[in-house]
C-alpha cells in the first residue's frame, strides 16, 4: 500500500492554518505567488488562492470594480506597517487593526484586503460596500473558498476588530461550512479539535477531522481520497470525500 508521511513542518502550512497573536507563523516560509487579480501586478497571493479570488470576483461581476489593496506581505513589510501605524495612529488603533509581525495572515499569502475602486483608498481600513457587486461577491465568496475573516461580533474570539474588507482563503468545503454555521476560523478549528464533523457536499459527503502530529510524524494511506492542511497548532486536518452510493 502506498503511503505518505507528514511531518511537524506540514502542520504549519495549508489553507486552514491559524495565524494570530497566539499562533505566530513560522519564520522563513514564503508561498508561491502570483497577482491577486488580473491587471493588479503589485498585489500578490498564493497561486491557488489568487485563482479562486479572480474566479469569484469575475463571477460577481466585479472585475475592475473590486480592487486588491493588500495581499502577501513579507515579515519586514508587516513590521514596517506596524511601526508606521504605531507612530501615526497610536497603540490602541494599531492593536485593533494591525497584526504584529509574525502574527499576520498576510504573511501566508492566503489573505487579501479588498476595496471598491475609488480615487483614494485607505490602506489600513479600505471600504468595501455590502450592496451591488460587492454584496454579490460577499454572498458567493464561500463557494470559492473565501471567508470574511474578522466579522463583527467575533472580536473577543479573533482578537481583531471587525474588518469587512479582509478576506481569507480556507478552501472548500470549509468556507461553506463556516458561512452556514456562522463560525470564524478559531471556532471552526475548535469544532474540528472537538471531534470533527460530517457535511453533505456536492452529491456526496465529506468527513473532516483533526489528528495530532508528534515528533515522528504521521503516516497516511494514499488509497483513501483526502486532502490535508496543517492547523499551525501541531495538528493535521483531514478532509475525506465520501461518494454517494
Amino acid at each position: 500500500m502506498r503511503e505518505q508521511v507528514y511531518t511537524r513542518e506540514d502542520t504549519q502550512r495549508g489553507p486552514l492554518i491559524l495565524v494570530n497573536a497566539s499562533h505566530p507563523l513560522a519564520a522563513g516560509s514564503k508561498p508561491r505567488l502570483c497577482p491577486a487579480l488580473p491587471g493588479e501586478e503589485n498585489v500578490l497571493l498564493e497561486r491557488h488562492a489568487a485563482r479562486m479570488l479572480a474566479a469569484c470576483v469575475r463571477a460577481a461581476g466585479g472585475l475592475g470594480r473590486i480592487k486588491a489593496v493588500s495581499g502577501y506581505r513579507s515579515r519586514k513589510e508587516q513590521r514596517q506597517i506596524w511601526d508606521d501605524s504605531l507612530r501615526e495612529s497610536g497603540e490602541a488603533f494599531t492593536r485593533s487593526y494591525v497584526a504584529r509581525p509574525g502574527c499576520s495572515e498576510h504573511e501566508t499569502g492566503l489573505a487579501i484586503d479588498l476595496a471598491a475602486d475609488a480615487p483614494f483608498i485607505d490602506f489600513i481600513r479600505p471600504h468595501l460596500p455590502r450592496d451591488g457587486v460587492y454584496g454579490e461577491f460577499r454572498r458567493i465568496a464561500p463557494l470559492f473558498g473565501w471567508i470574511e475573516r474578522y466579522p463583527a461580533g467575533k472580536e473577543s474570539v479573533t482578537g481583531i476588530a471587525s474588518e469587512p474588507w479582509h478576506f481569507r482563503y480556507v478552501g472548500a468545503p470549509h468556507a461553506e461550512i463556516m458561512a452556514q454555521r456562522g463560525l470564524c476560523l478559531e471556532e471552526y478549528l475548535a469544532l474540528l479539535r472537538g471531534g470533527g464533523l460530517r457535511f453533505a457536499y456536492r452529491g456526496g459527503a465529506v468527513r473532516i477531522f483533526r489528528i495530532g502530529c508528534g515528533p515522528q510524524g504521521v503516516t497516511l494511506p494514499l488509497a483513501v481520497r483526502f486532502t490535508v492542511s496543517g492547523d499551525n497548532d501541531g495538528g493535521l486536518l483531514l478532509t475525506v470525500r465520501e461518494e454517494s452510493a
